[in-house]
């Protein structure tokens, strides 16, 4: 009966291929480290304060801060006073991108966060828990001469907190409290040329709307886009890997149906852990430079979940399948305990995604972070993803540390063997075993990689926008996840071979099968299983 091709491949071949493999993986760290640009870009905008004239507010008026039919704007507060303009007759206004430039699909989605500059007035303090009510709205348009489309229009709360940090007398009147930046808008595409921001502050004493909030001086905007060189680097690997993935997970599935045999389980778990990277290969975002699809986030947060899932599964099974001790294999329910948690986790996480930006493609400026229960709930979440991810690496490392001591047991029926035959059989042991750690390595960089990338996009939310992480990490995890899966999916294929064909008929009544072979149809068995002539040897 044939082996697996990692059992039977010649050792020169299999050095040629991890050989070419880390080659690969240097291409894929090499590509986003000097080909990609940056992930993203912030760009600053200062808020132009327009002042609505007209008696009666019309809704589909927009206000211009720039250009030839630019609004009536006002240097501050004090000409507004001065002028009797009323604080809910002035709109700030912002304009997306700034003149002489253009927005573009590559740049596939924008987050923007707002920040206040507040001065500090003796009787216009800002109150313990002040909320700001903004009436905000959101118009697009694609060249320079068309009327403004509104995009969305929402009246939003957010709550300030801001530190006073010198003394609160009049002599340190005028000068700015220090804010937090404030969660304000996020869209799933950017589809449009050029994006027009209009923010109201309506002040209503009498609801108390607007009301201790201190004396707001300018509206500053961060926003937030991927750089489209790297959108363009990131669509061309993810066909390019596709393709490999799709032919390599068809070959593989072609040499197990020619077998005699049912699939085992660990067959079926390598062909869904191939068809999860296929599904999160297959470059449908090119799709999205065409056309405006806003759900593009959310459908890659759950294709990346799904694979997520898959992936953590498949090493709870991979490893399990290899020790040898334990009795009851081949069958998935045996491992509900290990993956069950997985797949809850995955469920928590594809519902808190939906209760963002699930909300946000009907309402681009809604945020789980604006509330203190949302932010507080947002925050557990990430550090408790972080923490369950260490443990699961943990509990994954126990296992290896299991498999490598039952290997390392069954090593004591070497010496009874031939020279040859106990020179193969260590070659297939380090094998396994070299196998075994490229799969924690694996492991601990998906690890790494999760919760850097929760950190780092709930850094956005916090206000540091200055974070960015280069984009070599970015592709060079993605790559390694593409050859761990190639390589899995090569190397436990069905093989044609088989050790000891030529072998001479005095060991022909012995048979041999190393723990990892998956071509039984119970699954993998004991490490040697041993019948014949083995105690002569």
């Amino acid at each position: 009966m044939a082996g697996a091709i990692i059992e039977n491949m010649s050792t020169k071949k299999l050095v040629i291929m991890g050989v070419i493999l880390l080659l690969f993986q240097a291409v894929a760290f090499i590509v986003g480290g000097l080909m990609a640009p940056g992930t993203t870009t912030p760009i600053q905008y200062m808020a132009t304060k327009c002042v609505d004239t007209t008696k009666y507010r019309q809704e589909s008026k927009w206000f211009m801060p720039w250009g030839p039919n630019q609004c009536d704007k006002i240097r501050n507060f004090d000409e507004a006073m001065a002028k009797k303009i009323e604080a809910n007759n002035i709109v700030f206004a912002v304009h997306i991108p700034l003149p002489e430039n253009e927005m573009s699909p590559w740049f596939q989605f924008m987050l923007v966060i707002l920040q206040f500059d507040i001065a500090f007035k003796m009787d216009n303090q800002i109150e313990d828990g002040a909320i700001a009510t903004i009436d905000v709205g959101l118009a697009y348009r694609d060249d320079t001469v068309s009327d403004w489309t509104e995009m969305a229009h929402s009246f939003e709360q957010r709550k300030l907190s801001c530190n006073f940090t010198t003394a609160k007398t009049f002599e340190n009147e005028g000068r700015y409290y220090n804010c937090d930046p404030l969660p304000f808008m996020e869209l799933g595409s950017v589809s449009h040329k050029y994006y027009l921001v209009n923010i109201r502050l309506p002040v209503n004493e009498r609801k108390k709307v607007n009301v201790g909030i201190g004396e707001i001086k300018d509206i500053h905007l961060v926003s937030i886009h991927q750089n489209g060189g790297f959108t363009k680097v990131w669509f061309a690997m993810k066909t390019f890997l596709a393709l490999s993935i799709l032919i390599i997970m068809i070959w593989y599935w072609r040499r197990i149906t020619l077998m005699r045999r049912p699939p085992v389980l660990l067959e079926k778990v390598i062909l869904a852990l191939g068809i999860s990277m296929t599904f999160i290969n297959i470059p449908v975002e090119w799709f999205s430079v065409g056309f405006n699809w806003t759900w593009m986030l959310l459908f890659g947060d759950i294709r990346q979940g799904i694979f997520y899932s898959m992936l953590l599964s498949f090493w709870i099974i991979f490893c399990g399948e290899h020790l040898m001790d334990q009795t009851a294999r081949n069958r998935f329910s045996i491992y509900w305990k290990q993956v069950g948690p997985i797949v809850f986790g995955s469920f928590c996480l594809f519902i808190f995604d939906m209760c963002e930006r699930g909300v946000q493609l009907t309402n681009p400026f809604y945020s789980i972070w604006a509330s203190d229960v949302g932010t507080e709930l947002a925050m557990a979440f990430i550090i408790v993803a972080g923490i369950c991810a260490c443990l699961y690496f943990l509990f994954l490392c126990f296992m290896v540390f299991q498999v490598f001591r039952n290997i390392s047991g069954k090593r004591t029926s070497l010496p009874a063997m031939s020279k040859a035959r106990r020179l193969h059989y260590e070659g297939l042991i380090f094998r396994f075993k070299f196998l075994m750690l490229v799969t924690l390595t694996c492991a601990a960089m998906t690890v790494i990689f999760f919760i850097i990338s929760q950190v780092y996009e709930g850094h956005w939310h916090w206000g540091d926008y200055t974070v960015q992480v280069n984009s070599a990490f970015f592709t060079g995890i993605y790559g390694m996840w593409n050859l761990y899966v190639f390589a899995i999916m090569f190397l436990y294929a069905p093989s044609h071979k088989r050790y000891g064909d030529e072998q001479s008929s005095a060991n022909s009544g012995e048979e041999i099968q190393l723990t990892t072979t998956i071509t039984h149809v119970d699954g993998p068995t004991e490490i040697y299983k041993m019948t014949g002539k083995e105690a002569q040897e």
